[in-house]
């Protein structure tokens, strides 16, 4: 997909302030640091639109892209930070819980892992959070780029098998650093927006 004008709209914390375009939404899910901001920039080919920070912890509202007119990519917090205080990550949690069970636009969830790391006991609760909104779902083994080549299949297979044993929810490899495997994500996320 060839974006021209891409651009950041809002970051949220209260369903009052989400865009009320009424257009699809793809939402990133997954932990501080797992690289969702990168994942932004990457697929929109560009290097600062979404702020990345090598701190954990840094996104406290849920970020709204505006893609061309035609749907947000939809940035949520990332989860298992712990500098957070006690009541920051209840609010947050709140929050992020109010937008996936009750946004309408929501189009699809990408989960994203880190594929050098088995699944966490954080990664489960999270990924049984979102079948249980029973929305579409692709599961993303990010930072591909970290591992050889060779390895990649196999660790997205063994991430498949930790999560989704079933094998019913596709998991792809991804890697900002190297900007590859973006036209089988480009290809899945065109899917839910036709």
């Amino acid at each position: 997909m060839l974006v021209k004008n891409p651009k950041f709209e809002i970051s949220a914390v209260k369903p009052s302030q989400y865009p009320c375009q009424g257009l699809p939404e793809i939402v990133l899910v997954g932990k501080s640091n797992v690289g969702k901001s990168s994942f932004v920039n990457t697929m929109i080919n560009r290097k600062k639109l979404a702020r990345t920070s090598s701190e954990p912890g840094k996104t406290r509202q849920i970020n709204f892209y505006n893609i061309d007119d035609s749907f947000y990519f939809v940035d949520l917090p990332g989860y298992g930070y712990s500098k957070m205080s006690k009541k920051e990550q209840e609010q947050v949690g709140k929050f992020i819980e109010q937008y996936l069970f009750h946004r309408e636009e929501i189009s699809l969830i990408i989960f994203l892992i880190d594929i050098r790391h088995n699944p966490s006991e954080n990664d489960k609760l999270m990924y049984q959070y979102i079948i249980s909104s029973q929305l579409p779902c692709l599961i993303l083994a990010n930072k591909a780029d970290k591992i050889a080549k060779t390895k990649v299949d196999e660790a997205v297979k063994s991430i498949q098998k930790q999560l989704n044993p079933l094998g019913d929810i596709t998991t792809l490899p991804f890697s900002s650093e190297r900007k590859i495997y973006q036209d089988e994500v480009w290809q899945f996320i065109d899917h839910f927006l036709s």
